[in-house]
């Protein structure tokens, strides 16, 4: 009878102990241990991370890290760490943020436009996803990846084409760089390259003008009569002046460097540079800036006119006057270089 009740006690006691370790796991994995505010936080998780990376971010977002430890360790994730953005829903238990952050690596939107040069995109982008700019700008100007595809270190901004892309988080410079020239041969179907072929202009060459197109006029409305200026001037072999590739050859300089320029000078068209489109016939060796679709668009259907000149619209600013001969241009001219001195604006 007396060792009866010792084993009804000890299996008692082992009933006590298994319920509390039952319930402690069931604490663990079922039950919701989330401590923030918000419906949905996310964590992103670099490449190559250690647990303990994993864990700072969580930290503030749960209400008890230890469980968590605990069946991280037991499912193996603290030697099993996956790369990328993960997101973490309100109420989630350490079960589903476990499975959550180990298989559910979601895309995101990323978006550019307007950029500079290659170096302005690196860090708009290394703001997006996991690649640093250097990497980004390495991947971008490798030499044997530009000369592969048709590329030139002047002409390679032009493959980036303005718009917003999904990627993943933890993409990396080599794949961004490879997804983004999917996209522009995806842009360059056989419709738009018989247009550039018509136009006797290559892809790269449509870019080009593009971009001046776009630094010229930022109404869509207009850029397309802008385009017919230029590819007019083109067609006959007159140079194309045009005065954003004299602050673009400018800007190259050291004494430009960090400054404005407002208003185009003289001084400004004996610049010795192949952008200098006042010295030089044809078109600069590459885009001056990443034109908007829309510049794109409008080299590509230009209208078709007569106009050889235009000039800024004192009147309607962002706009300009359009002109078949040069005294008529002129005129055009000195009105806007009186509005820009009773403004002023003398450089």
């Amino acid at each position: 009878m007396y060792i009866k009740k010792i084993l009804w006690a000890i299996a008692l006691i082992g009933l006590v102990i298994f319920a509390v370790i039952a319930y402690y796991i069931y604490g663990a994995m079922f039950q919701p241990n989330t401590a923030f505010n918000n419906e949905t936080a996310y964590i992103y998780v670099p490449t190559n991370a250690r647990y303990s990376e994993v864990r700072e971010q969580l930290e503030p977002l749960l209400d008890d890290i230890e469980t968590f430890d605990a069946l991280a360790r037991q499912k193996k994730y603290t030697s099993n760490i996956k790369a990328g953005r993960f997101a973490i829903e309100k109420g989630m238990n350490n079960n589903e943020i476990i499975n959550s952050i180990r298989s559910k690596n979601l895309p995101l939107k990323i978006a550019f436009n307007n950029q500079n040069s290659l170096e302005d995109l690196a860090g708009r982008i290394s703001t997006q996803i996991e690649a640093d700019s250097l990497s980004l700008i390495n991947a971008m100007t490798d030499e044997d990846f530009l000369r592969e595809n048709g590329f030139t270190r002047a002409t390679a901004l032009g493959m980036y084409l303005p718009n917003s892309y999904e990627f993943f988080w933890n993409t990396s410079a080599k794949n961004f760089r490879d997804k983004m020239l999917k996209e522009y041969n995806r842009f360059w179907n056989d419709n738009r390259k018989s247009k550039a072929e018509e136009l006797n202009l290559t892809p790269n060459e449509v870019i080009t003008l593009a971009s001046i197109v776009h630094e010229e006029s930022k109404q869509a409305d207009e850029q397309p009569r802008v385009a017919g200026v230029y590819l007019n001037r083109l067609r006959i072999g007159m140079a194309l002046q045009a005065d954003p590739t004299l602050k673009f050859a400018a800007y190259q300089l050291p004494q430009y460097k960090n400054t404005i320029i407002r208003r185009v000078l003289n001084i400004h068209k004996e610049i010795d540079s192949p952008y200098n489109t006042y010295k030089n016939r044809g078109l600069p060796p590459g885009p001056i800036a990443m034109p908007d679709l829309s510049a794109i668009k409008a080299v590509l259907n230009p209208e078709k006119h007569s106009y050889l000149y235009f000039a800024a619209d004192a009147k309607r600013i962002g706009y300009h006057k359009f002109a078949k001969t040069l005294a008529q241009h002129n005129n055009n001219a000195r009105e806007y270089q009186r509005y820009l001195s009773s403004q002023g604006i003398n450089r």
